[in-house]
């Protein structure tokens, strides 16, 4: 399913090729300097084409991708793995997959009567976990 863009902005691609889970995500991303080419990083308007390789700094792991293909609206996982190239160095990979290892055997606990943490406890649990 080749299309015809052009150019395509950095935050919908990085959404409709399922690299973020939102497009809020992705622009946020883009805003906290975590998304870059060749070391400049890029703002969430930025343009970007075919061929480009692009760095995510994604959960604390840098992730390389490179532009096949340019789409604007979020398809199927299937559909949308043709449209960029996972370049992302080995070790990278296995640090991710031992990352997810160790956090399925030991998930986070709590006492027991607390309940769940309140939405300023998650953001700062969340701002803890982000390297």
């Amino acid at each position: 399913m080749p299309s015809n863009l052009q150019k395509v902005r950095i935050d919908k691609w990085l959404w409709a090729v399922r690299i973020f889970k939102s497009r809020t995500i992705a622009t946020n991303a883009c805003k906290s300097n975590k998304v870059s080419i060749d070391g400049q990083t890029l703002k969430p308007s930025s343009t970007i084409v075919r061929g480009m390789t692009i760095n995510v700094k994604k959960e604390g792991y840098n992730m390389v991708y490179k532009v096949v293909d340019l789409i604007e609206k979020r398809v199927s996982a299937k559909l949308a793995e043709p449209c960029y190239e996972n370049l992302t160095p080995e070790e990278e990979l296995n640090k991710f997959k031992e990352w997810y290892m160790h956090n399925k055997a030991n998930s986070e606990f709590r006492e027991k009567g607390e309940g769940r943490p309140t939405k300023k406890n998650r953001r700062n649990i969340d701002k803890f976990k982000d390297f």
